[in-house]
Order: C-alpha cells, then structure tokens, then sequence
C-alpha cells in the first residue's frame, strides 16, 4: 500500500479522499492556490503545498507545479479526483514518467473514451448500443444537414472532445443550424481545444441513466449496479439517486452486463462510469464513458456498501476487487442534491461569498460531503459547489422524506446565495415524487419570471412573502437567520411551511 498520495485536487473531493486515505493509513497531501490557503481541504491533509495564484491555469492545472509539490512532498501516488487533471491523458503519463502511481484508468483508455466519436466507434465494435449520428467528425452545416436528413430532426449537434455540458447544441430544424454549428465549433475550440464536432439523434424523453463499474489490473470487473441522473439543468447534473425509479430488474441487469463490456473493451483499470441515454420504451444508448471517480459517488456507496474512492486506491496498489458480481446487491434507496452558492432565481449565476453561519443536517440516513465551514469564503475562481447532501431510505419514500427534512435543516448564510430552496421545490414537485421526468423536467417545470420557482404552492409562497417584507420590511435569510415576522408566521399556518415542516424558507 502507498504510504503518501497526493491529491491534485481542491474543495470537497480532494477532502473525501483525505477520508479514504485515513482510514488506510495512509498520508495524504494537499495542493492549494493562494485563493484556498484557508480551504477544508488544505486543513484536513497531514501536508499541503503551495501551487500558484488564485487562476486554475496557473495552480490546480499546472503539471510543473504539481509534480513539484509531489516530489517535494514524497508522495508514491497522485489521484486526481473529478475534474482539473482527472480525465487528461497526457497529466497521467507525467506522473508515471515521475515514477509516481497514477491513481486512475491507463492513459489510453482515457484518451480513446475522451474522443466522443471514438468513443462511439470503440461501443459499436464491441456490440454496445449507440445513439444513431454520424460515423465520424463533421465539418460544414451542410454534412450536418445530410446526416440529420438521414436519422431525422431534431439531432444534438456535439464537440467531439466535449464535456459538462460544454459544446452541445439541440436543433429542432434546419432553420439557424449554420449558426448553431459555428457556435458548437468555436465554444469546442475555446474549451477543450478541440474544434471538432458530430451529430446524434436527439431521442424524446431522455432518461440519463450511468451504471458504475471497478476494474482490477488483473482483469476483474464488476457493475456497481445503476444511478438515475436526469434532473439536469444546462445538461448538468443537480440530483442524482439510486436505483433509478424508471428501469426495470431486466433492463438492470442488461445495462450492467453492457457496461462491463464497454469497459472491457477498452481494457479499463479503476473506477468509472458508462453514461446511458433512455428512451420512453427503455431503449438505451451508449452516451460516453467517464474516466474517473463522478461527483454523485456516494448514491452508489449508499446503497451498496462499497467504499469507490478507497477501492480506487487498493486497485492502483496492485489488489484484486474484494468481492464478485453476485456479491455485490443494492439495499434501500439514495438520493443526492448537489448545493451550490448560485441564484436560480437569476439564471443560475454562480454567487459565491463568504459564508458567515453554517449547519449542516444531520440525523438517521443522511451524509454531507463538503468542503467549506463557517468563515471560509466561496471563491469566484472554481466550481461554486459547497457541499453534495445525500440521505439513505429503505425505500424511495423514506429517502425523500429524509432529503426533504435534511434540507429543512440546512442553514447556511453570509454574502453568498445558494440554491437550497430550488431543491426544495424539486423534491416536493409531484412529478418528482412519482418518478416521472427526463433531462427536460427543469426546463419545462422550473419557470422563476412566471412565479413558479415555489412549485405547487407558489401563490401561497407570494403570499407570505408580502406578509413578511410588510411586517418589518426584511427579508430573512434562505435559512431563517433572523426573527420570523409575525404576519408571516399566522400566515403560514396554513401554507407551504406548514406541509414542509418549515417557518424558515423565506427567501433573502
């Protein structure tokens, strides 16, 4: 086993590793910018080093600086957690070549997965399904036309080395498709450095469905069975749970037989995850693979007892998975929601600041990941997430009743906003409650400017809300920081606070 890893990451992944770590006994060392000197991250590792200013080009992307802190350090192994350095090829091999331990799938499964049109036809040879699109990378609107007259209206128009929801654009019709093609080109370009881009049939009622496997250097790969991932906005995750209340025990078992098979044939080591795309019929389709540990990890752990991110680490060490396919099962129900400091009422903006209190739930069957405390501050330069709140059920009610008073608990406030009331409104929706989305469930419910971001009980939540700014012209905080107006509180006797279980829910 290692004795020291790094951890060429930031917030809280680099601090869940820190976890891993520990329990192993092994050391772990942190990176910061000057940005994060006071982070979780930096606090919680046995070292830390400096990397670089505040930009991520310049600290948390920099290999030099990286490899420095590594050998300064005397770490034996890197993990790159998601994002920054976790899916670049040409990162990983730098380590190796600094005799480092890469804690990750090879190299070139890593550059065969991040090319989306290999990618596709790597799944095709080895009798994966795929969405039906182009052959190969496109270059005018006029290919794009010809294929789209092929598979029919509407497509996805795609960046070939595309990710997080960057480079993708959904046509309805040839109608400004030139345009879009320039944009999906440019955006590639400026984001991946990669221009190129594809087209895929855009399939109705998508259900985004992953299914998680582990593979041993000795040839070893199970299915971590399945997570449900289609509440989405900008085609980003925001709650994630699992099992997937939409397919069934056959279609289980069918996608986990598939996503071996796709990650066998690239000869994958680690963890990672096939993503599937799912028609109304439970057809489902090949989307990518990624080739890392994902943000909504602990549905997974929840619900199956397995410890990815420390079996992440004992596969790089060289053991064998502990444990065969019929050992593994799923045991009750996990939900996760993603809280990040940004204003849906305003788009979504990130709006990071100083967070003055803090108070995470806590209780039966609920977990918090996180990488801030109170006094910290949300810095402008990265991903504004502050924490992932998963909770555990016995079954997909008992999970959502546990996510709904969790959320009920969470107090945050300071300079920062937060989207905790949009989770809330998410996890009450009736929609949500009887499993009944897609991809397209935000856009198509979630309509702020109408006064619809309460959900069901939207008038009420006017209502009160103009009771409260008349009875002291001030708004209390998303968390209830402040004293409760009178006429607010008689006038919640019979609102939305009263079913939530909540007198704090005013907003700011």
């Amino acid at each position: 086993m290692f004795k020291r890893i790094l951890i060429a990451n930031r917030g809280e992944i680099a601090v869940r590793i820190i976890r891993a770590c520990r329990e192993l006994g092994i050391e772990s060392v942190a990176v910061y910018s000057d940005a994060d000197r006071a982070a979780l991250h930096v606090r919680e590792a046995d070292h830390a080093y400096l990397v670089g200013p505040p930009p991520a080009a310049e600290s948390y992307l920099n290999t030099a600086k990286i490899l420095e802190a590594a050998e300064r350090s005397g770490a034996d192994a890197v993990h790159p957690g998601y994002g920054f350095f976790s899916e670049r090829a040409a990162f990983a091999r730098a380590v190796q070549n600094a005799g480092l331990t890469w804690i990750g799938p090879p190299p070139e499964a890593i550059e065969r997965m991040g090319d989306k049109v290999e990618a596709r036809k790597i799944m095709s040879a080895a009798a994966v399904p795929v969405v039906p699109g182009s052959p190969g990378t496109l270059e005018t609107e006029e290919e794009v036309i010809a294929i789209a007259r092929i598979i029919g209206f509407p497509i996805m128009v795609k960046a070939a080395a595309g990710g997080g929801g960057k480079g993708l654009r959904y046509v309805e019709d040839e109608k400004n498709l030139a345009s879009i093609v320039r944009t999906v080109a440019s955006e590639a370009k400026s984001s991946f450095g990669d221009g190129r881009f594809y087209v895929e049939k855009f399939l109705k009622q998508p259900r985004h469905i992953e299914v998680q496997v582990l593979a041993d250097q000795h040839g070893n790969i199970v299915h971590v069975f399945e997570r449900e991932c289609s509440i989405q906005r900008r085609h980003q995750k925001v709650v994630e749970e699992s099992p997937s209340p939409f397919i069934t025990d056959g279609m289980r078992r069918a996608m986990g037989e598939v996503a071996v098979r796709a990650a066998r044939a690239v000869d994958y080591v680690s963890a990672g995850t096939i993503e599937f795309l799912a028609d109304a019929d439970r057809n489902f389709y090949f989307l990518e693979m990624n080739t890392r540990i994902q943000v909504e990890h602990p549905v997974t752990e929840l619900v199956t007892g397995v410890d990815l991110v420390r079996t992440q680490i004992e596969i790089a060490a060289g053991a064998k998975l502990p444990f065969k396919q019929e050992d593994l099962t799923q045991r009750g129900w996990a939900i996760e929601c993603r809280i990040y400091a940004e204003d849906p009422l305003a788009g979504f903006v990130p709006a990071p600041g100083k967070i003055e209190t803090l108070r995470f739930p806590e209780g039966p069957g609920v977990r918090n990941d996180a990488g801030v405390y109170a006094g910290v501050e949300v810095a402008v330069f990265y991903d504004p997430m502050i924490s992932k709140l998963a909770v555990w059920g016995a079954d997909r009610a008992q999970a959502i009743d546990r996510m709904r008073r969790a959320l009920g608990e969470f107090v945050i406030s300071g300079e920062l906003r937060t989207n905790l009331d949009f989770h809330r409104w998410i996890i009450t929706h009736p929609r949500f409650l009887k499993g009944d989305f897609d991809t397209h469930f935000i856009d198509a419910e979630y309509h702020p400017n109408e006064g619809e971001h309460a959900g069901p009980a939207g008038d009420e939540l006017a209502a009160i809300l103009i009771a409260a700014i008349a009875a002291n012209r001030q708004v209390v905080h998303a968390n209830g920081a402040g004293p409760q107006p009178a006429a607010a509180a008689r006038a919640a006797q019979s609102s939305a606070w009263r079913r939530f279980g909540r007198l704090d829910m005013l907003r700011r």
